[in-house]
């Protein structure tokens, strides 16, 4: 059963999006993936988030740019929680995005991550459904010690082979 909705706007916003969809991939949580415009097809919009919990679906993670409403609209309608990715927008570099996700009223909280934050959006969607899932846990350990081993290769590199020639 796909536990996690990952929904865009637009197809512009794959690049991010699939990012989340890489970790929830790593980390063997099922997903589903779709396009979908809350201002240019709105009834297709109510039936994804009315329908998501029956569906089977724990966490939602929307994409959004501009004026952002995707996160905000699926956290009216879902139950459960919504992790909101601002995109990077040309105008305003995406703080228009942010604004619009984290300025939601108080009663419809939208979890948000930074501007094109897709992994985080999927780590974080991974840690929601870990607390009831002791082997989703261990595989987020197990990724938390890989990124410690990664950084100290790193460094190790570095003392190795100094500033200059890294």
């Amino acid at each position: 059963m796909k536990k996690v909705g990952i929904v865009m706007g637009s197809d512009s916003d794959m690049p991010v999006m699939s990012k989340a969809a890489a970790i929830l991939d790593k980390l063997g949580v099922e997903y589903e993936m779709k396009i979908i415009s809350a201002h240019r097809e709105p009834d297709v919009f109510f039936d994804y988030a009315k329908s998501a919990e029956e569906r089977g679906f724990k966490v939602i993670i929307a994409g959004a740019g501009m004026a952002a409403h995707l996160p905000g609209m699926c956290a009216a309608i879902f139950p459960m929680p919504v992790i909101g990715i601002p995109m990077h927008t040309t105008s305003l570099g995406g703080r228009d995005s942010l604004y619009s996700i984290v300025q939601m009223p108080s009663g419809i909280p939208v979890a948000t991550v930074a501007i094109n934050g897709g992994a985080n959006a999927g780590l974080l969607a991974a840690k929601i459904l870990a607390t009831s899932d002791p082997e989703l846990l261990a595989k987020l350990k197990e990724y938390s010690q890989e990124l410690k081993e990664q950084v100290e290769a790193k460094d190790a590199r570095l003392q190795e082979v100094g500033y200059q020639n890294y």
